[in-house]
């Protein structure tokens, strides 16, 4: 049997709530992040940074976008995510100008915002076809607690980069505001939120909220109830984000072990998201997840009654 190629930047496609099918593009070392988030699904940050560099040869990660499109994979959007704070790669602007080249697909960025006042980033993103910015807090106090930010980060300053990007991008923002309860919900919080969206003016305000196990312990969700009372406060363009339903796609995988180990690699995955993402039998799915949690090379984690299955 032929080996499957084993992509070390993209991953998926992953049914996602927001995008559906979803072809991830990691263009990062591991959790390299200007924020270390207590909600965060990939733990810790070990070092925070705000500083750009090219970490990968461009040519590689575009190379492994265009055959994985040549495979005819049903794709609803290409994603930078992953890893970390995509715009900490300087070459974010060339790829996602290469991409569009290449394919009608649209480009989506997923960013915490920390790099928006930078005038470079914020130009990076023009060719973008959807960029999801998040803006947790628009409180100091409650910033500081929930992204934990690199301490050269202003919230103040953070703003302003979203307002002027708002300027300047023709595509689509859909602003995501993650809420950890008794952290970055209290009616001031909402109120200062408010009051940033105003300046931003974002297509859609997306409410999440903890879904997967969170770097820290102690995190907890707001309620379904609560995501709704707030969503109303923050008005029509608000929505809370509801789980992805889409019919799974088949796929004919050569190395399902190592299909499964890249894409927990950047997000830990239920049983259920592996039979969505992979579109193989449920008993080869148990069978490839003893086998590598067996070998050590993944492990299980439960959260809220379900468990999470998480490469090493």
């Amino acid at each position: 049997m032929k080996q499957q190629e084993v992509f070390h930047y993209v991953y998926g496609p992953v049914p996602s709530r927001r995008l559906g099918f979803s072809l991830g593009v990691d263009i990062l070392p591991y959790k390299t992040c200007s924020f270390d988030c207590v909600y965060c699904q990939l733990g810790r940050t070990p070092k925070k940074t705000y500083r750009r560099g090219n970490f990968f040869s461009a040519e590689d990660i575009l190379s492994q976008i265009k055959k994985v499109i040549a495979a005819g994979r049903k794709l609803d959007y290409i994603t930078f995510s992953g890893s970390g704070e995509p715009t900490l790669n300087t070459e974010i602007g060339k790829l996602i100008r290469q991409i569009k080249k290449t394919t009608s697909i649209p480009v989506a960025v997923l960013t915490n915002s920390s790099l928006l006042p930078q005038k470079s980033v914020r130009q990076a993103l023009l060719a973008a076809d959807l960029v999801v910015p998040s803006l947790d807090a628009a409180t100091a106090d409650a910033f500081r607690k929930v992204n934990r930010p690199h301490p050269s980060l202003r919230l103040k300053k953070i703003i302003e980069g979203l307002e002027k990007f708002r300027g300047e991008f023709k595509g689509k923002i859909w602003l995501e505001i993650m809420l950890v309860k008794g952290i970055n919900d209290s009616p001031s919080d909402i109120k200062a939120l408010k009051k940033a969206i105003v300046r931003i003016k974002p297509d859609k305000i997306q409410l999440n909220t903890v879904v997967r196990p969170p770097a820290e312990k102690w995190v907890r969700p707001v309620s379904r109830k609560e995501l709704e009372d707030i969503k109303n406060k923050l008005g029509g363009r608000a929505e809370v984000v509801v789980d992805f339903k889409e019919k799974a796609q088949t796929r004919s995988a050569d190395d399902l072990e190592e299909a499964i180990l890249s894409i927990g690699r950047r997000r830990p995955l239920t049983r259920k998201d592996l039979l969505e993402v992979l579109g193989q039998d449920k008993k080869e799915i148990l069978k490839s997840l003893n086998s590598l949690l067996a070998k050590g090379k993944i492990k299980r984690e439960p959260y809220k009654k379900t468990f999470y299955y998480k490469s090493r």
